[in-house]
């Protein structure tokens, strides 16, 4: 099952690299808890020095040093990682919305890269490349076969250096074509929205970096300066892996009365006990104004749907919870992907650093969502048809090495069979031409959860999923603070 799992990973993590961590920057520890094993480290170096001297061939000592460094990391839980210089870099350029590449959004589709939307005003968007374009090569390297993740390190490089791309567009009889693409620095917007119809507007965060809450502020703005009585908001979180901790803690106190907790954190260590509530002193970077001043004051009493699904996660979940256990607004959609845990980013030199959880966190009501999620109030399909796929998604509770959640108990056998069901269906709906497997683009008036949020911002009636079912390891009643530790 394990293969199986892997062929349609992307269909529960959003489409991008699975769940973002929810990263605090911090310097690092001032001293450790408890002295070092000096038996242990000692046999450390007895292996090196061993592997140095007598391996069949040479090897590179930092190589040996950083894969020891990796693999000690790496052992802990899914989230903890070491950060050589090259993804160090590429972290920080996730976190801070700006890489150097050609500017397209991208999925997997049938082993090829789809393209689901060039970044207006990037090169990709010059070159005109569509929605729905199919990438078969990267310069000379099929793409078949290959990550997602290794396409898009193939697609990014240094700026005013070329990469060509071959590309299939179904649209127009598979014809296929090259382009070449001079990659330049990209400025990502995690914030999209629009008025939807008359009163009423959907807002959507793919994830949460460092400008997000400010961008979040300009459309807000723009769409109450659009239609200045809105009647309704639907928040999508949808497939946003999650991001940087205070921008989460914005969101949540741009629609919650101020000071109220968002969000608490449970640790080892002192720094990771702490409280989050809706105060700019949470929220607003580097000692920055209230970036939250220049909202309409109609923000914190506008009628709420969040939009969630298994590929929200982290700091989706953050937001979510919060908005949740504050009544303020209706969670709609399937049960979130369950990453309850905070990463905190320590530096260990200019160009590398150590991403390690160092706490649980809790929703204001004290729930502990690690690796259960956020389940919703109202469970809303994938499609009017149902939703084929819900087993077959990965969650935190999937992964290898996850921290227990609150009364965690064995998985269910059923979810095995139900998985095998759905790679079935998967197997059949991949027969069928792109176009009818193509999902719905969110905001579009095709879009079911998101017509079913307006259902229930109107007082209509709601399609309420006749066969999502809250997916959980634990059937005990929400655990308090002190359960998970």
């Amino acid at each position: 099952m394990t293969q199986k799992l892997k062929i349609a990973s992307w269909l529960g993590a959003g489409a991008l690299a699975g769940a973002l961590a929810t990263i605090s920057l911090q310097p690092l520890a001032r001293s450790a808890t408890s002295p070092l094993p000096l038996e242990e480290l000692q046999q450390l170096a007895r292996v090196f020095g061993m592997i140095k001297s007598e391996y069949v061939e040479p090897v590179d000592e930092r190589k040996l040093i950083t894969d020891a460094i990796a693999g000690m990391v790496g052992s802990l839980d899914p989230h903890s990682q070491y950060f050589d210089k090259k993804a160090y870099k590429e972290f920080r350029e996730g976190t801070s919305g700006r890489f150097v590449g050609v500017g397209i959004e991208i999925t997997q589709e049938d082993g090829l890269i789809r393209i689901v939307s060039p970044i207006e005003g990037t090169p990709a968007d010059r070159a005109g490349l569509k929605p729905g374009d199919l990438i078969t090569r990267i310069d000379s390297t099929a793409v078949r076969g290959m990550s997602l993740d290794a396409a898009v390190k193939r697609m990014r490089g240094q700026p005013n250096t070329r990469v060509t791309l071959t590309v299939m567009r179904p649209d127009e009889n598979n014809r296929t074509f090259t382009v070449t693409i001079v990659r330049e620095l990209i400025r990502t917007r995690s914030v999209k929205g629009r008025v939807v119809e008359p009163g009423y507007a959907w807002l959507r965060l793919s994830q949460f970096q460092e400008r997000t809450v400010e961008d979040f502020v300009a459309k807000l703005r723009e769409m109450y300066q659009q239609e200045p009585r809105l009647r309704g908001l639907v928040l999508d979180l949808r497939n946003d892996p999650g991001g940087l901790l205070d921008a989460a803690i914005g969101i949540s106190a741009a629609f919650l009365p101020s000071g109220v907790t968002v969000v608490s954190t449970d640790g080892q260590i002192e720094d990771s006990k702490a409280v989050y509530k809706a105060r700019p002193a949470d929220y607003a970077r580097r000692g920055g104004s209230d970036p939250l001043r220049a909202l309409p004051a109609a923000v914190k009493t506008v009628p709420m749907v969040v939009l969630v699904n298994e590929g929200s996660a982290s700091a989706s979940e953050i937001v979510a919870g919060a908005l949740q256990d504050h009544r303020r607004a209706t969670v709609m959609g399937s049960q979130t992907f369950g990453k309850g845990s905070v990463q905190t980013v320590r530096p260990l030199g200019p160009d590398t650093a150590l991403k390690i959880t160092t706490a649980r966190y809790y929703t204001p009501s004290g729930r502990s969502i690690q690796a259960r999620g956020i389940v919703p109030d109202i469970m809303v399909d994938d499609t009017a048809e149902g939703s084929p796929y819900a087993a077959f998604r990965t969650r935190e509770s999937d992964l290898e090495k996850h921290l227990a959640g609150a009364a965690e108990q064995a998985p269910d056998p059923d979810i095995e069979k139900e998985r095998e069901a759905a790679l079935k269906r998967l197997e059949e709906e991949a027969k069928k031409p792109a176009a009818e497997r193509r999902a719905p683009e969110y905001g579009s008036d095709k879009d079911f959860p998101l017509q079913q949020a307006l259902a229930q911002l109107k007082g209509q009636p709601v399609k309420v999923s006749k066969t999502l079912a809250e997916r959980s390891n634990s059937n005990a009643a929400d655990a308090d603070k002190t359960s998970g530790n």
